[in-house]
């Protein structure tokens, strides 16, 4: 896989100063039982990387010294993580708000019959991968067979109750299939609760529209294919300022599976750890009585997906966000 940092580092992007703490997000493990074309994390079910008993012990911690309002829990696929269920639990016990980034097959995996009834036991915020509402773009870029695994995670989760209220919150996310912009998020949400609802009977809350960003896997893509440079000036011609105030990184912090700490989810990728004066590399054990409002964000040539036409984020577009 090419290190896409050379690439993105040499791109300047207006600076940003972090502001109030109010999402922890951290990405348990690399493991996962999908391959997806789009993943900026490279997980796969070969992928061993994992966060040990340890590191789920200090995320706690952090979470009942700064009371964080909201754990966000990636991977991978978060809930093959050994210690996902219990950091859920412990969590929910501080009163954190704790969300779930699912790939809904996940649900149907040996070992996970009961996880959908966990989540809504613990009331986890549901944020499900869901690329497309149609059949052939979705298995084009997770595989054969996901999109039916996909529906029926979907129905199963409805069943218990998710969808159909804010007591148990289902966001889907959305993709483009390839180097370009997403549409606009509420013309497409209609479409999906349209089509989705008419097809299957399935309801959600939102649709989260984000942008690929070129790193990782698909980043490694561009470059082979030649349309690297043509993404990025895309993404660059399409900024606005406007988007700066709402990025993610200034109220989000990204915990990677060993503990050290990052500005968001993509500089974790990249190997751009948060700045804090002279420790290079922090980890979240550091931090755990230092405030960070105010800390420079660690930028490059990726963040112009972010600002990007609507914006991107974990929740979606900025500017349907703002309105």
């Amino acid at each position: 896989m090419r290190d896409m940092l050379p690439l993105l580092d040499v791109i300047p992007f207006p600076a940003v100063r972090r502001g109030r703490l109010d999402t922890l997000q951290i990405n348990v493990g690399y493991r996962c039982n999908q391959s997806c074309f789009h993943c900026h994390v490279n997980a796969g079910p070969n992928r061993t990387e994992e966060m040990s008993a340890e590191v789920a012990d200090t995320v706690l911690a952090f979470l009942a010294r700064r009371r964080v309002a909201k754990l966000d829990i990636t991977g991978g696929a978060p809930e093959l993580n050994a210690h996902f269920r219990r950091l859920v639990v412990e969590a929910r016990k501080l009163g954190t708000h704790v969300m779930d980034r699912c790939n809904l097959t996940i649900l149907e995996q040996p070992g996970q019959e009961d996880l959908a009834q966990f989540l809504a036991d613990n009331r986890v915020e549901i944020v499900a991968s869901m690329p497309c509402y149609l059949q052939d773009n979705v298995e084009r870029q997770r595989g054969k067979g996901v999109f039916d695994g996909s529906i029926r995670g979907l129905k199963r989760l409805n069943a218990l109750g998710y969808g159909r209220g804010a007591a148990l919150p289902l966001n889907l996310v959305y993709n483009p299939q390839g180097p370009a912009l997403p549409p606009a998020q509420a013309e497409l949400e209609a479409d999906y609760r349209r089509v989705l609802g008419e097809r299957y009977g399935i309801v959600f809350n939102k649709l989260f529209v984000l942008a690929n960003m070129p790193i990782q896997r698909f980043g490694s893509t561009l470059v082979s294919k030649g349309e690297f440079d043509g993404y990025l000036q895309l993404l660059q011609d399409a900024h606005l300022d406007a988007n700066l105030d709402g990025v993610m990184c200034r109220n989000l912090m990204s915990v990677d599976w060993q503990g050290f700490v990052y500005d968001c989810d993509f500089n974790q990728m990249l190997g751009l750890p948060l700045k804090r004066g002279q420790r290079a590399r922090p980890r979240l054990a550091d931090l755990i009585d230092d405030d960070i409002a105010g800390n420079p964000v660690r930028v490059a040539g990726h963040c112009y997906g972010c600002t990007a036409g609507q914006g991107s984020s974990c929740g979606g577009a900025l500017k349907e966000a703002a309105e």
